[in-house]
């Protein structure tokens, strides 16, 4: 890493990047449904949807003016963010809203981001919220997974070609997009056989007075919204 190297991405940071040909964001479309369609497959690569989504929860946290305390990844791809602060009220209702539809809205963030052309940014902007997040995480696995998976977005964006950094990022972003909204359908599944009577969904309700089926319809809607707005600037 020598100087020369440090300014010329930096530079690229700050610039734009020229839109990767047509094929290239179909295939990183492709790529993206193969990692969540099967279900062998999604087991594995639903551990990153569950880091944005306690990222998600982490955010709000914060933002809403309650103490971090920690995070924790499952090797089930289960996680559990914990903070202090009061046990009801807006900042304890927007930290539960936040997971399911972060990874969605992260995934628009990135389509908003390519369309602009900065696909270098993106990349580095990924690896950097990684980072904030690792210093939070409290056991091996989810330091584990933290590792490899901002390991992975440091290496092709510090190494990576143009070609290879924007068929990852479009990937990232097609992945996000659809990942996010598999989740919700998830829920609702286990919240019908019975299997999740702490789901976020539920203990909004307790907050809220509101019906769980709102909220998951909640969560269901900005996935959606999210899907097709992104689709629609990537594909554009």
């Amino acid at each position: 890493m020598d100087g020369r190297s440090l300014s010329e991405v930096w530079t690229n940071v700050l610039g734009t990047q020229p839109d990767p040909p047509r094929w290239l964001v179909l295939t990183a479309a492709v790529v993206a449904l193969v990692a969540v369609v099967p279900h062998p497959l999604w087991r594995i690569s639903r551990n990153v949807v569950t880091i944005a989504h306690e990222g998600g929860h982490a955010a709000a946290a914060v933002l809403s003016g309650r103490r971090l305390t920690g995070i924790r990844l499952h090797s089930d791809t289960s996680g559990v963010t914990v903070s202090r602060g009061k046990p009801y009220g807006p900042g304890m209702v927007a930290t539960g809203a936040a997971g399911y539809i972060t990874p969605s809205l992260l995934g628009l963030l990135g389509a908003v981001l390519l369309t602009a052309g900065h696909i270098t940014a993106l990349l580095w902007l990924a690896v950097v919220g990684l980072a904030a997040l690792l210093v939070m995480i409290r056991n091996v696995y989810g330091v584990a997974s933290v590792l490899v998976t901002g390991g992975l977005v440091f290496v092709v964006s510090w190494f990576g070609t143009p070609t290879a950094q924007a068929g990852f990022a479009y990937a990232f972003t097609w992945f996000l997009l659809v990942g996010g909204a598999r989740p919700v359908v998830e829920l609702q599944r286990l919240r019908r056989r019975g299997q999740a009577p702490q789901s976020d969904a539920d203990q909004l309700a307790r907050l809220t007075g509101l019906h769980p089926l709102l909220w998951v319809a909640l969560f269901a809607f900005v996935a959606l919204t999210c899907l097709l707005l992104g689709a629609r600037w990537l594909l554009g």
